[in-house]
């Protein structure tokens, strides 16, 4: 069972109750853009379930079919024991991978992009992970554990590590020494010389411990978050593709099959030309980071916590349901497209050119789903966002 969608309000009551601890202590750690930025990036990736269940899915069924070695009884208990710490092993070095090949750091990097570190830091999940995490876990299926309890202990190990995401919690003492924690999990969200790539454990960081990849959180080293060569903007298409982007940049630099090998094997940030902008080699200047934090009015704003409410509640109401596959797909481009759009205001970018044009795709794809089946709940669903939308446009054209 995945328990995920179970734990999302419980999430977003502790993000609430978290923002609102850090502003009576005078240690606020949110900020609006970037928060909304990181619930899209959330909402995003669970209307990119549609395609992981259709496609790891399958691959992993085919497994569990016709390939599988022996299988584990999932009544017993030292079933779920071994599969939830088989999990994590496996998830450390999936983890640690995506960090240090670029092929698996183009997924991870959206978990990364955001320059605050709160608990919404949490929900910023990648949209491609679906590409390519699936290969790391097919051991588990081989040797048999079933299905039902590897969806299981992967919600629980992803539901563990939501807590960690925060700067109000400090060192814990002998917990530090075998579990993930705020503190040693901050270190991993950190691009300081000194923290940068480690600590990849998801439950537990005796992995790290084993595998020299453990570095202890120093108070005098104040953790910077972010990624090296900061894409400037809250745009969730962009942090989801930039690195793909980069690396077919770097296949095209020289179309011979040794390029192409060495570009998708190569380490994260490694270019052809020798540009290591955002490689963990370059040293770290912390004098010349600066957040990404445009000007925006407060309308602006507003605008974009309803678009984040409307998105969020396609992701945690609508995409769970039992819609039709090409019901998803519509759904998850008027998602990605509305996203997009909201980002570029955030990011104050003049773009009401491009909101007309959403608001046609948003009709488009309405009159389509009427055509099928004037009954249709997503019909009603988009046909309520759209007046929504049309409200909002006259004041968007004032915000200009």
């Amino acid at each position: 069972m995945d328990y995920v969608e179970l734990a999302v309000p419980f999430f977003l009551i502790a993000l609430v109750v978290e923002a609102i601890y850090g502003k009576l202590i005078n240690q606020n750690t949110y900020r609006l853009n970037d928060t909304i930025s990181s619930l899209f990036m959330g909402s995003l990736r669970g209307a990119s379930g549609i395609l992981k269940i259709g496609f790891s899915g399958y691959i992993y069924y085919q497994i569990e079919s016709h390939f599988v070695l022996w299988r584990m009884d999932s009544d017993l208990l030292i079933t779920w024991i071994f599969a939830f710490i088989a999990y994590d092993f496996f998830y450390y070095w999936m983890h640690r991978i995506s960090h240090e090949r670029q092929i698996f750091w183009a997924s991870h990097v959206a978990h990364h992009q955001s320059e605050e570190y709160n608990l919404s830091t949490a929900l910023r999940q990648t949209g491609t992970g679906f590409l390519i995490s699936w290969v790391f876990y097919i051991p588990l299926f081989l040797i048999g554990v079933p299905s039902y309890v590897m969806v299981s202990v992967a919600s629980i190990n992803l539901i563990y590590q939501f807590w960690v995401h925060t700067r109000h919690i400090p060192k814990l003492g002998w917990y530090e020494y075998i579990f993930v924690t705020p503190s040693n999990h901050r270190v991993h969200h950190a691009q300081n010389d000194l923290y940068i790539d480690r600590n990849y454990g998801g439950v537990f960081i005796i992995w790290d411990r084993i595998f020299k990849t453990f570095q202890e959180e120093n108070e005098n080293e104040e953790c910077i978050y972010g990624i090296r060569g900061s894409i400037q903007t809250f745009d969730p298409i962009k942090a989801n593709l930039h690195i793909y982007s980069k690396i077919f940049k770097d296949i095209s630099y020289s179309l011979t099959f040794s390029n192409i090998i060495k570009v998708l094997t190569a380490k994260t940030g490694w270019s052809p030309d020798g540009n290591l902008q955002a490689s963990s080699t370059k040293k770290f200047n912390k004098s010349e980071f600066k957040k990404h934090n445009p000007e925006t009015s407060t309308f602006i704003k507003v605008y974009a916590l309803v678009q984040f409410l409307c998105m969020s509640f396609a992701a945690v109401v609508l995409f769970p349901s039992t819609i039709e596959y090409y019901q998803g797909l519509i759904l998850l481009f008027v998602v990605s497209f509305s996203m997009y759009c909201t980002a570029k205001w955030l990011d104050a970018k003049k773009i009401i050119g491009l909101e007309y044009l959403r608001l046609v795709m948003i009709f488009v794809c309405s009159a389509y789903l009427y055509s099928i089946s004037p009954q249709m709940f997503l019909f009603y669903i988009l046909f309520i966002y759209l007046i929504i939308n049309i409200i909002f446009l006259p004041f968007l054209r004032r915000a200009i």
